[in-house]
């Protein structure tokens, strides 16, 4: 009995180291070592890499978790992140979460399709409108931690989608981001990307 009350104390405390609250301040200092793929404000010069300006916290955690954990590959950020304690992780991220992200822009001939799917979805093959997790804006749902999207470079989503579809990302809760990019064309992967990018 004993032992069995120091185990949930113990885990307890784990619990709480990793959910402790990030300190933008420090984020700001230790996130010097992100800025050359994600720029100093968390705006990506790069379209491949992600802006990470105004995501959830939480999410941005729970991404760098995997990472260091294995269960998201990604040579450069395993490594990134495997050299961070949950601490880090949580400074960093209140750091970018308080940064304001920048909206791109959409390819004009890609945005009718990318809106469509992004608020309808495509009933007919059965793959859900973007909006009902990610919001009307694409701010996402920090309580339900799904992330926001507006402002996302296409490039980047269209990778994450298709990683999604092939099976090559799989730490989304329930499988619904597989289940989602799994009934989604090359097309209707570059439409809502484009639409996203232009989203604010």
């Amino acid at each position: 009995m004993k032992q069995l009350l120091i185990t949930s104390i113990a885990s307890l405390a784990l619990l709480g180291a990793a959910h402790a609250a990030g300190d933008a301040t420090a984020g700001k200092t230790k996130s010097a070592m992100c800025a050359a793929c994600h720029g100093a404000d968390g705006n990506s010069p790069a379209p491949n890499f992600p802006t990470l300006a105004g995501q959830h916290p939480d999410y941005i955690t729970k991404q760098l978790m995997a990472f260091k954990g294995g269960e998201r590959t990604d040579a450069t950020m395993n490594a990134m992140a495997a050299a961070l304690s949950e601490q880090d992780m949580a400074d960093i991220a209140a750091f970018y979460a308080t940064q304001t992200g920048t909206a791109g822009k959409a390819a004009a001939d890609k945005v009718e399709l990318g809106e469509t799917l992004y608020r309808a979805g495509n009933m007919a093959s059965g793959v859900a409108a973007c909006a009902a997790c990610h919001g009307p804006t694409g701010s996402g749902n920090p309580m339900a931690n799904f992330p926001s999207l507006n402002g996302q470079h296409a490039d980047y989503t269209v990778a994450q989608l298709k990683n999604f579809r092939s099976g090559a990302r799989a730490n989304d809760a329930g499988s619904m981001m597989r289940g989602v990019a799994g009934k989604m064309t090359d097309a209707e992967i570059e439409a809502v990307a484009q639409y996203i990018q232009g989203l604010n």
